[in-house]
């Protein structure tokens, strides 16, 4: 497969872009390699500069649950950017789009459009601590919130795939604000509270982890977190920017049966253009400026752009059926990624929920940061450049999720099962 356009684009960016890139995890540092530039996507199809076309289960990491350039949506955007693309005023479009978002997630009663999940998980816990008055926030290991000082310990994502555990500029007083937890561990969750219940503000936790590879919530675990925090007057923040929209129209939250106080959101609700959002309680979010003394602002917040693309997305997933085709689809190639390593007698365990998976190089259940650990990673980069070479895009890193769209088909999910066969003979 012909890459040189790629290579020569990549050697101009590391002139001028930190690592070539503008987030870390598209460097391929954990997988090695030359990065591939895309220009181009179409359906469940992507293209690179060198002409080379890719079935991708990237779907930039989540947006696309419709697939690329989806013709309603595309027409959407155009005609809010033919109106003006931002205003730094009201629209009517901003409150057409938080309408439906709360239609389908009742729990966020009053919503607040920001530009990215980093904003909005920021903004959310510094209202949980406006209105309980406590500083610490409960998180889990392997969950990755955003790139905002108070999470960025023992957080998953770029810094699981890079092999970070902290960051560098955080000072050590904000990393002490948050007290770190095992995901799937109630009893864990619960010292915590006895030795810190009075201090803690908030728990934030992904209901479906997706940052740390895709690791469902065990039986027990979120209803005890929300008896927890109840309990000790904490709020129980759910993290749904990626299941958002995309393990079902209600999130996490509504598969799951959990009510949270706050929640935030993002990736699907922008339709491919950056937009986040967060929201909950009435009383809670009362206290955000101008109504009360939790600041937050932002130029671009509810862009007309984003909006307009975000309310086409959500009014297309209103379609009776579809996320049970997706879960379909993505349990199809789940078997099929299944079926080819038993062939290959490479270990695999395969976590899905809805349409989205992860297949963690190793045998035996995964159930947090601790078990995603232990995964074969060099095993994975061999595996994912083999597919790579036969035209499937997985994420470069063997601690993120796949997902399926709308718009793949039977054809690619044959295409993919093919490369798998191959591709894990070539990974052994």
């Amino acid at each position: 497969m012909k890459t040189t356009t790629s290579a020569a684009l990549f050697a101009r960016a590391r002139r001028i872009l930190p690592g070539g890139v503008n987030s870390p995890v598209r460097a391929f540092r954990s997988v090695g390699g030359t990065p591939r530039f895309l220009v181009r996507g179409k359906g469940p199809h992507v293209w690179d500069a060198d002409g080379n076309r890719y079935v991708d289960f990237v779907g930039s990491w989540g947006p696309l649950i419709l697939g690329h350039a989806h013709p309603r949506i595309a027409a959407a955007v155009a005609r809010a950017a033919k109106n003006g693309s931002t205003f730094g005023a009201p629209t009517p479009a901003e409150t057409e789009l938080a309408e439906e978002i709360r239609l389908s997630m009742p729990s966020m009663e009053k919503i607040r459009l920001v530009s990215s999940g980093t904003e909005a998980v920021m903004s959310a816990v510094r209202v949980a601590r406006g209105f309980t008055k406590r500083d610490l926030v409960v998180k889990f290991d392997g969950g990755y919130h955003g790139h905002s000082d108070g999470f960025l310990s023992k957080g998953g994502s770029g810094l699981a795939t890079l092999g970070i555990p902290a960051s560098g500029g955080v000072p050590a007083a904000v990393a002490a604000l948050a007290l770190t937890a095992k995901y799937n561990d109630l009893d864990g969750v619960d010292a915590i509270f006895r030795r810190h219940g009075r201090k803690i503000a908030a728990v934030v936790v992904e209901p479906v982890a997706g940052n740390m590879g895709v690791v469902p919530p065990e039986p027990g675990f979120l209803e005890g977190l929300r008896r927890l925090c109840t309990r000790h007057g904490a709020l129980l923040i759910f993290d749904e920017v990626i299941t958002g929209f995309r393990v079902a129209i209600g999130g996490a939250q509504a598969l799951f049966g959990v009510r949270p106080d706050l929640t935030t959101i993002g990736k699907i609700i922008g339709g491919g253009l950056p937009l986040a959002a967060y929201g909950g309680r009435a009383d809670v979010m009362a206290l955000i400026a101008p109504d009360g003394p939790v600041y937050q602002a932002g130029t671009l917040s509810g862009n007309p752009c984003a909006v307009a693309a975000g309310l086409a997305t959500i009014r297309l997933l209103r379609r009776k059926g579809l996320y049970r085709e997706l879960a379909v689809r993505m349990r199809e190639f789940g078997d099929a990624l299944g079926d080819a390593s038993r062939a290959a007698r490479v270990p695999l365990t395969i976590n899905s929920v809805g349409s989205m998976a992860t297949a963690f190089f190793q045998d035996g259940p995964v159930t947090d940061w601790d078990s995603a650990a232990k995964c074969d990673t060099k095993r994975y980069a061999r595996f994912f450049h083999a597919m790579l070479n036969r035209g499937v895009m997985l994420a470069p890193s063997q601690f993120e999720a796949a997902f399926v769209s709308a718009a793949h088909g039977p054809r690619d999910l044959e295409h993919a099962a093919r490369a798998a066969r191959e591709a894990f003979a070539a990974a052994r």
